[in-house]
């Protein structure tokens, strides 16, 4: 059975989320708020976590995992980013958009999309994600946490707990953080094109 955490989504307590990045260091899955949904992550090197994921959400080949990031400068490892791209990323961040771009080789192939070889990187505005990823020193592996059948993320960490609890290593409860998903944006098109129009405005995109 999964741990269950209750952190503070203005303060989050130190001790909680650094006991949170060791099980995501020792190959944990984790789910955790952000401030579009809950989403589910593990350390990006780790293949038996991420293939946890797949089969909890059920993604083929053809699923863009998505980077978290605390800043532009740590996803620009991982990722070829143009001027343009940085200017408008750095613009709408931290903020509920996923950005698809083309992956560096930082990224492992299991990761990218298998044909386009690209990868989403985000930066949510949410304290507990980011003090989680100050932590671990490094970007999360991450997918919204929808379940297969469903159009939506899942909101109720209890109710994560009664359906997830067995697959899942930690379920941080963040409080309420919303049911829209991001707003994702493909930057590896030009013009940039909305793959899914979310709780991000898009009409920058649309115009």
């Amino acid at each position: 059975m999964s741990q269950f955490f209750q952190i503070h989504p203005e303060n989050p307590q130190a001790r909680l989320i650094r006991h949170a990045a060791d099980i995501v260091r020792d190959g944990g899955v984790v789910i955790y708020p952000t401030d579009s949904s809950y989403a589910i992550g593990c350390q990006i090197g780790d293949k038996t976590a991420m293939d946890r994921i797949r089969q909890i959400r059920r993604l083929d080949e053809q699923h863009n995992f998505t980077l978290i990031g605390r800043s532009l400068s740590e996803l620009s490892a991982y990722t070829k980013m143009d001027n343009q791209a940085h200017r408008l990323i750095k613009n709408l961040t931290p903020g509920p958009y996923t950005f698809i771009l083309q992956a560096t080789k930082q990224v492992p192939k299991r990761l990218m999309h298998a044909k386009r070889k690209t990868i989403g990187v985000r930066i949510p505005d949410n304290r507990v994600a980011l003090a989680l990823l100050d932590d671990l020193n490094e970007p999360l592996l991450s997918s919204t946490l929808i379940l297969p059948g469903e159009d939506m993320p899942m909101m109720d960490p209890y109710e994560m707990r009664d359906t997830l609890g067995h697959a899942v290593d930690l379920i941080i409860d963040g409080g309420y953080c919303g049911y829209e998903p991001t707003s994702v944006i493909d930057l590896h098109e030009d013009p940039p094109k909305v793959l899914r129009a979310g709780l991000g405005d898009v009409s920058l995109f649309t115009d």
